[in-house]
């Protein structure tokens, strides 16, 4: 990290150049410089603030983590080495309320942090976000994790903050909405939309904007502080973001799906494995139709799942992600890229 006259630090990365805060990338970018008597051109950030160690959390599905993990875990390392940060991710099946997602936590330095950041999102643009003959830059999301009290700080007075991060990245941001359906659930989820650039950009300017807050630091625990009944996908009525049952729903349920034949087996998995798992991690209880059973019309097996309506909806996402694995296109290496089925998966997605 270099440090330049005007006190401020530089990052090597794509296209964002000073650690100053958010409004200044676009001065940047023309050529100027911020002046203290710019409206919306902060200060320079003391060298102190580049030196302390922050926290990122950002979402994946169980495919990106593992191309992010990499085979025997040499991808992480790697990325850990050359960026000095540390990368920690919640366990498989170890979810974010509401989503089919694991919880990725990049800690260190800002540099260190971005740094880390933009290694990972230029590998899985590179896997899973790149076709091949696609015309244009490649779009994707990221969503970030933020404790619900530094969220105003991103919005800023009527929306003020918000809007120059918009507008100096390119990127789409939306924060979503304060969910009460998860009791003990302190985090929203900031969405960005856009090119690698684009999004690289827009979570320099966040982390900086979060940096600023003295609280920011001490809000975050672990990969993975949710109490253990968030530990699989929750489904409400329109398929996300549903509250957990209170008592009067803990009866017994019952629902059929239809799947494939072709797709049971992977639902199965090799000696019962899979159908198990499922069954222990939701508490259902799940029983699938004999071969030649059909759903009348079609040529889908039944699977019959029996619960309280938590454990179902549980149950049932985990072997639609089952099956979407299964049906998707053959993956750019050897994971099945879960994310094209759980991307919209989201908190109170809209």
């Amino acid at each position: 990290m270099k440090k330049d006259r005007g006190g401020s630090h530089e990052r090597r990365g794509m296209g964002v150049c000073k650690l100053w805060t958010p409004s200044c990338i676009s001065d940047l970018n023309s050529g100027a410089h911020p002046t203290k008597s710019s409206p919306h051109k902060p200060q320079p950030l003391p060298p102190s603030d580049c030196t302390e160690t922050t926290y990122l959390r950002f979402l994946a599905s169980n495919a990106e983590a593992g191309s992010i993990i990499g085979k025997g875990g040499t991808t992480i390392s790697d990325f850990q080495s050359r960026s000095n940060a540390r990368i920690q991710l919640s366990r498989n099946y170890e979810y974010f309320p509401g989503t089919s997602d694991r919880v990725i936590m990049v800690s260190g330095t800002i540099d260190e942090v971005l740094e880390a950041v933009e290694l990972i999102l230029t590998k899985l643009f590179t896997e899973f976000y790149t076709e091949e003959g696609e015309e244009g830059e490649p779009r994707s999301k990221v969503r970030l994790i933020v404790p619900n009290s530094s969220c105003g700080g991103i919005i800023g007075k009527g929306g003020s903050m918000i809007r120059s991060f918009i507008e100096d990245s390119q990127a789409n941001i939306k924060i979503s909405p304060q969910d009460n359906n998860y009791v003990g659930l302190n985090d929203r989820l900031v969405t960005a939309i856009g090119t690698l650039q684009q999004l690289v950009q827009a979570i320099n300017l966040i982390l900086l904007k979060l940096s600023e807050d003295l609280y920011y630091v001490q809000s975050i625990g672990p990969p993975f502080p949710y109490p253990a009944p968030y530990n699989a996908p929750n489904y409400g009525p329109r398929g996300v973001g549903g509250k957990f049952q209170n008592n009067k729903e803990d009866m017994s349920n019952s629902v059929t799906l239809g799947v494939a034949d072709e797709h049971i087996g992977i639902v199965v998995g090799r000696g019962g494995r899979n159908i198990m798992e499922i069954s222990q991690i939701s508490g259902a209880r799940i029983k699938i139709s004999e071969r030649g059973d059909f759903i009348s019309g079609t040529c889908d097996r039944k699977i019959s799942i029996t619960g309280s309506g938590r454990a179902i909806r549980v149950a049932e996402a985990m072997i639609m992600h089952k099956v979407a694995s299964a049906s998707a296109a053959p993956p750019p290496s050897d994971l099945t890229p879960d994310h094209l089925s759980v991307e919209n998966l989201s908190l109170n997605n809209q």
